[in-house]
């Protein structure tokens, strides 16, 4: 999974960003268990990127949920 812009992300439809949210939380459960297990991830950096990402959609998709609130 790529790491999105939050430009991008504000462009995608609501059903396409749970997609990729749900992607990303696999993503990162795989790294966890690397790290849970004593090994070494092949892309330490990786897990902070997704975990950014994550936050990223989360706010993205709170921010829409109080505009639909506030019409």
């Amino acid at each position: 999974m790529a790491i999105l812009r939050a430009s991008e992300m504000r462009e995608m439809k609501a059903d396409e960003l749970d997609g990729n949210l749900t992607e990303l939380q696999k993503d990162l459960m795989k790294i966890k268990g690397v790290l849970a297990s004593g090994g070494v991830p092949e892309n330490v950096g990786k897990a902070k990127e997704i975990r950014r990402t994550i936050a990223r959609i989360l706010t993205i998709k709170k921010e829409e949920e109080l505009k639909k609130r506030e019409k």
